[in-house]
C-alpha cells in the first residue's frame, strides 16, 4: 500500500470516529504535524508511528508475503 493510500485510509477512519487531527495526535502520542503529513501521504512514517495511530483507531498493521507473478 502506498503511503498516500495509507494516509487516506487513516483519514477516513478518523472521520468515521469523529476524531479531530489534534485529538488523534494527542491520543497516539505524536505531533499534529506528523499526523497531518501522514494523512496527506507525505513524509516517511515509522512503523512505531503507524502502529500508535492504528491502535487508537482500532486498526492493525499487517505484512504479507507477495505472491510471485
Amino acid at each position: 500500500m502506498l503511503v498516500s493510500q495509507l494516509g487516506e485510509t487513516i483519514r477516513k477512519r478518523r472521520k468515521e470516529l469523529s476524531i479531530t487531527q489534534p485529538h488523534l495526535a494527542e491520543l497516539a502520542g505524536i505531533s499534529t504535524n506528523t499526523l497531518y503529513k501522514l494523512e496527506r501521504g507525505q513524509g516517511n512514517p515509522s512503523l512505531e508511528v503507524l502502529n500508535k495511530v492504528a491502535e487508537v483507531l482500532g486498526m492493525e498493521l499487517s505484512l504479507k508475503v507477495k505472491r510471485s507473478k
